[in-house]
């Protein structure tokens, strides 16, 4: 299954690392990545931590685990490309009940990524 099928069809839980410029490392909760192809995803971020680290070292590594039993899922490492900041294409990418809900007027970034791996979640 390819990764643009495989996110949009698998619920569960993500998980960013990033880390900033002198190595400290942050994790942090994220949604499903958008995935554009299976070498390209973008994540919609806040300006916190996350994205401040992004922007410093643009090495991250994104976790995913399945809902249900068992230890199901994926491991992508991303190299930052670039990122947007138009609300309206942010909003033209969100997914199902978090579209037309954005909070406040706080400054969002659609941040793209190329994926330089895939690993299972566990083993390899």
């Amino acid at each position: 299954m390819n990764l643009h099928d495989y996110f949009e069809s698998t619920e569960g839980i993500g998980v960013l690392g990033t880390a900033d410029a002198e190595g400290r490392v942050d994790l942090a909760i994220y949604a499903r990545p958008h995935v554009a192809d299976d070498e390209s995803v973008a994540l919609i971020m806040s300006d916190r931590t996350s994205h401040n680290n992004i922007v410093a070292n643009p090495h991250a590594a994104y976790l995913f685990v399945e809902g249900g039993k068992g230890y199901k899922g994926k491991r992508l490492y991303l190299t930052r490309t670039h990122e947007e900041t138009d609300p309206a294409r942010i909003e033209a990418v969100r997914r199902g009940a978090r579209k037309g809900h954005d909070p406040g007027d706080a400054l969002k970034f659609l941040v793209h990524f190329r994926v330089e791996k895939v690993r299972p979640l566990t083993g390899d």
